[in-house]
């Protein structure tokens, strides 16, 4: 395993969040009977990772259609990533994205945007276009982050019940607290390589 698939995986599962999605599972499964929410989670979870590798796969075209830069991605994946890292760390009674509605979910808000929210597809595009050489790497990092998502989205009444509610509020704002410092870190390289072209 390298050191780029193990910190892009990691990464990724930060920005997923499915710790910090456990509530919104919970919430938008509340209408569903237990025999069938593994199957909804499961297809929310597989539409949540092709929306995600659509986006890495054509994140560059899509930059180039939009003549964005990978400097403006990178400042703006930053700030993405870091107001939500503070909704994680300061939690808000509504959750991070609002709350879902009732009945059972397709496609919102579990696939999008809970998971495969701006700052996951703002990550994947940044991954890809930086570093195309790279990009099984990145689709291996994204499919392992999304299995160990998912596998934590299908036990989330189990978790709830195991970790309590504190304990959830624990786990996921210790995720915001590291997913706080790689926005800043994202920010400062998307800010150091804006300077560098202004001073060529």
């Amino acid at each position: 395993m390298t050191t780029e698939f193990f910190s892009a995986a990691v990464l990724l599962l930060l920005v997923i969040d499915p710790f910090g999605n456990v509530p919104v599972v919970i919430s938008a499964l509340s209408g569903v009977t237990p025999a069938r929410r593994p199957r909804v989670v499961l297809r929310e979870c597989v539409a949540a990772y092709v929306v995600l590798v659509a986006f890495m796969l054509g994140g560059r075209t899509f930059m180039q259609w939009l003549q964005l830069t990978e400097t403006s991605l990178a400042i703006a994946g930053g700030i993405i990533l870091f107001l939500i890292a503070l909704r994680m760390v300061f939690r808000h009674p509504e959750g991070l994205f609002g709350d879902p509605p009732g009945g059972e979910p397709f496609l919102v808000p579990l696939a999008v945007p809970a998971i495969a929210g701006p700052s996951a597809l703002a990550t994947v595009m940044l991954m890809a276009s930086r570093d195309p050489a790279h990009l099984a790497t990145w689709l291996g990092a994204l499919t392992a982050a999304m299995l160990v998502a998912t596998l934590v989205m299908l036990a989330a009444h189990r978790l709830q019940l195991w970790l309590g509610e504190r304990g959830m509020m624990a786990a996921e704002r210790l995720m915001g607290l590291l997913l706080t410092a790689i926005a800043v870190q994202m920010l400062l390289d998307g800010f150091r390589a804006f300077v560098a072209t202004i001073a060529r």
